[in-house]
């Protein structure tokens, strides 16, 4: 069976766009089709200064959200990255493979670390070679396919380059994963920013959509959105990207075609895109809100799932890290050495 891994980090709300572009999807078709995997990278929201209380909390928010969202685990496992040591052992194997070069070129990189040093921060470390850890949590399941956001596309190739750098190197080790987006909804931008993705989980603001905003807080946001400067509702990311953006948003809720959805005089005024675009939103996310509530009220049931998540993780990543270890030369805990040996 086709294995999947994804995974969402614990620095800020989920929003309307980590939904619409990965959750909903990971619920609706990847756990029914595929042995899945889904984790909170909560070792990824170390790399930039943070608050250690918060990431705790946002980390068992995400969780509930995650199941909240449909995700069953019956069907496939929800854990916490922590929770399973073989991210970091690999990790550092990795980091042997991979080049200084390579990641600095990581456009995520760039952007954080001019993010850091702007606001008079020094920048870790570990945000140059993040990169390589989310490697080892894709190449340490075996997985085939890695559900991702136009942003993360960059690192799921650089995945493939240290898997195929390692197997031609030391042995067939790892599977070579690729990257699976959805047809709609996988970029949606910040509705008072729409040449800027929604869904920066540090970024705060009123364009952006939480899962668990109120629905009169949904209702103003998308009410409150820009558009453009033309006139008449049409489909154009390119010249009009304010309504681009309602429209693919208003698509990837109702399962529509935006481009339908903008064609033939369908909308004779922004305002009336933005009234169905909100009364979407809401009626999207009303189950998950509701499912929320459920969960919440159950922490231990939330607490077992993530518990029964990382055993099966494990079971499953070892005998890969394990194969790593010994292909890259490393000798394996309780081996004998003959005296003399070189």
């Amino acid at each position: 069976m086709t294995r999947v891994f994804s995974g969402v980090k614990p620095t800020g709300h989920l929003t309307l766009g980590n939904y619409l572009g990965a959750m909903r999807r990971w619920a609706a078709v990847d756990q029914h089709r595929a042995d899945s995997l889904f984790c909170i990278v909560d070792l990824h929201a170390l790399t930039v200064d943070h608050d250690p209380a918060r990431v705790r909390r946002l980390s068992r928010q995400a969780a509930t959200l995650l199941l909240a969202s449909g995700l069953d685990p019956e069907l496939c496992s929800v854990f916490v990255q922590s929770h399973v040591d073989e991210h970091t052992r690999l990790s550092y194997v990795l980091e042997c493979v991979a080049s200084d070069g390579e990641m600095r070129r990581m456009i995520q990189y760039k952007e954080k670390a001019v993010r850091e040093r702007s606001r008079g921060g020094s920048v870790r470390l570990s945000l140059l070679t993040y990169p390589v850890l989310m490697a080892a949590d894709i190449l340490a399941y075996g997985a085939d396919e890695v559900p991702v956001g136009d942003d993360q596309a960059q690192h799921v190739e650089l995945t493939r380059d240290l898997a195929v750098r390692f197997n031609q190197r030391y042995g067939q080790t790892f599977v070579v994963p690729r990257a699976t987006r959805p047809a709609v909804g996988a970029r949606v931008m910040n509705l008072q920013e729409p040449a800027s993705k929604m869904g920066k989980s540090e970024d705060v603001g009123p364009g952006i959509v939480y899962l668990l905003d109120e629905p009169d807080v949904v209702r103003r946001k998308v009410m409150r959105a820009v558009t453009d400067s033309g006139r008449g509702v049409e489909y154009d990311p390119q010249g009009r990207p304010g309504v681009a953006n309602l429209l693919e948003i208003l698509a990837a809720c109702t399962g529509g075609d935006p481009v339908e959805l903008g064609g033939g005089g369908a909308y004779g005024s922004y305002g009336e895109l933005k009234r169905d675009t909100a009364e979407a939103v809401v009626e999207v996310l009303r189950p998950l809100r509701e499912r929320h509530k459920e969960l919440c009220a159950d922490p231990a049931f939330v607490e077992g799932v993530l518990r029964d998540g990382a055993e099966r993780a494990r079971g499953l990543a070892r005998p890969t890290v394990d194969a790593a270890y010994r292909a890259i030369g490393l000798l394996p805990a309780g081996t004998v050495v003959p005296t003399g040996a070189r």
